[in-house]
């Protein structure tokens, strides 16, 4: 069997609620207020959510220094907020070990990016959205007019076609019956119109043309592109039509697919290592977490970049989280063990650089956060969204195989602020010691789908790193019923000073009932010392 190795964090990075960076993420985490902010999509609502706080702007200078001047503005202009909140995270990651830049890029294909997201970006795909949906209803009106549609003009003069729709003046000319027929009756003379059919035949007559070889002395390939586009431009004008629906959705939807964010990664970071999205939902980023352990062991990568990132909260995301009862509608700060009214939507990112311990020590990094000492996943098989006993258990003991109960000094929850939280904590405590004490963090920044774990899990490191845990906005009497009747432990206001260098875990439930648990400790002094020696010289070596 192959002997494992030490995993580190040698840098991290985060887009957060009230936390543009990784330095006011931490100052943030020493108060037990909430990051919170009302909710601005409806003008008007009694929801909270976490806004990122980010400017893209702040990177600029770094892509001066690498790229030609058009590289940060495409960026700017071509990707949503979810891929530009997680090239920000990871551009923070490479500051904290001076050398890391060039460092992943001579690891070659040794280097891996595994970078996702939840829900993807719906900012980009809503907007796109709705430009085609305004685009075929003005397709279809112009092409469903009697002048244009013969068929048409044989139905209204008493010639029924029994296929066709209800007829929209049947209803009261604006209500929402008469919009509904409205389109469905122009999309059914639409598709019968005789000018449409002749439009059609004319743009495949330019489309048809050929693209011309590279080699020849004609026009190019994008001279004839762009020639076929003012044709298409000169024929829509002849025919007075509007523009083409199937032209009407910009390309941005394609560069911001679910592996758009590890692409950018790869491709600014000059990282040629393979790149794609693992999607896990809430449980994403320890997923992404045990992809990158088992490459290192298996020695297939020497260093990874895993991460998430999140679209800010966004209507859909509002209306889909409280469809599925599990948003919390007061107006009010909704925390964890306590009322258990919901959660609160939020986004950005979270990116950690992980590796081999030995061989990036030897380069003279140094580990950033605590050492990761096993990382489990697991599935349900039960609900798609109310976790069973088994499959978070099953995580937790993959993470735990070579640590004991005793040993684990803090846990941190998923918890959502719903039913589920007293549940959690009664499976949880079946397999850790009763002193075991407990934080759960997203009544402070909220609930992002798949980021929110990286945030709970970069505040546990942070912490733990320092002998300590953040406060948290709880104290024992606040605590829900159904949760006290287990007597769990918790950080509160005050935080927790930590004795000893005990074990951190951290659980992550996903949509779908994924699991994800990861196992931390605080690094040896005496591993580390062995290797302050080796890191002065690589350092002195660079």
């Amino acid at each position: 069997m192959t002997k494992r190795k030490r995993i580190g964090v040698f840098g991290w990075g985060l887009v957060a609620p009230k936390s543009p960076n990784i330095e006011a993420f931490e100052q943030n985490l020493e108060r037990s207020d909430t990051w919170l902010s009302p909710f601005r999509g409806y003008g008007r609502s009694n929801f909270l959510v976490g806004y990122p706080e980010f400017d893209f702007e702040t990177y600029h200078g770094w892509f001066e220094g690498r790229f030609p001047p058009a590289k940060f503005s495409q960026i700017k202009d071509k990707m949503g907020p979810m891929v530009q909140y997680a090239i920000g995270a990871f551009l923070q990651s490479l500051s904290q070990n001076p050398g890391m830049e060039t460092y992943l890029q001579s690891l070659g294909t040794k280097c891996h990016v595994y970078v996702g997201t939840g829900l993807g970006e719906i900012t980009v795909t809503h907007e796109e959205a709705l430009k085609h949906e305004r685009a075929l209803r003005r397709w279809y009106e112009f092409w469903a007019a009697p002048e244009r549609c013969t068929a048409l003009r044989a139905h209204l003069d008493g010639n029924r076609d029994p296929a066709a729709p209800r007829d929209p003046q049947q209803f009261p000319v604006g209500s929402e019956a008469w919009i509904d027929a409205k389109h469905a009756w122009e999309e059914f003379w639409a598709a019968r119109s005789n000018a449409l059919e002749q439009y059609l035949a004319e743009a495949a007559a330019i489309q048809a043309e050929a693209v011309p070889a590279a080699s020849g002395s004609g026009p190019s390939k994008l001279s004839t592109i762009r020639q076929k586009l003012h044709r298409i431009r000169a024929l829509n004008k002849k025919w007075s039509c509007p523009d083409e629906p199937w032209a009407s959705v910009s390309p941005n939807l394609l560069w911001n697919i679910a592996n758009m964010p590890a692409a950018q990664i790869s491709m600014i970071g000059k990282i040629v290592g393979p790149a794609f999205a693992p999607v896990a939902a809430c449980a994403s980023f320890g997923v992404a977490v045990k992809m990158a352990v088992d490459a290192i062991n298996l020695g297939e990568a020497t260093a990874v970049v895993v991460g998430m990132t999140d679209p800010p909260p966004h209507p859909m995301i509002i209306s889909a989280f409280y469809g599925a009862n599990v948003l919390s509608a007061s107006a009010e700060v909704s925390r964890p063990m306590t009322a258990l009214k919901g959660t609160h939507v939020a986004g950005g990112s979270c990116i950690w650089i992980v590796g081999d311990a030995a061989a990036m020590m030897e380069k003279g990094f140094r580990p950033v956060g605590l050492e990761i000492v096993g990382v489990g996943t697991s599935s349900d098989a039960h609900h798609i969204i109310t976790p069973s006993k088994g499959g978070p258990q099953l995580a937790i003991k993959a993470a735990m195989e070579e640590v004991q109960a005793t040993d684990v000094t803090t846990w941190d929850m998923h918890a959502t602020a719903t039913p589920g939280d007293a549940t959690e904590i009664q499976h949880s405590l079946e397999l850790l010691h009763p002193d075991v004490i407990f934080t759960a963090r997203k009544g402070t920044f909220g609930h992002g789908m798949s980021v929110g774990g990286g945030w709970e899990l970069t505040a546990q490191h942070l912490g733990m790193s320092k002998g300590r845990l953040y406060p948290m906005a709880l104290t024992e009497g606040e605590l829900h019923a159904d949760v006290k009747v287990h007597a769990p432990k918790f950080v509160q206001h005050d935080g927790y000073e930590v004795v000893g260098t005990g074990y951190s875990g951290k659980l992550s439930m996903g949509v779908g009932g994924i699991n994800s648990c990861v196992i931390s400790r605080t690094w040896d002094p005496e591993y580390l010392e062995r290797h302050v020696a080796k890191e002065a010289h690589a350092a002195a070596d660079r």
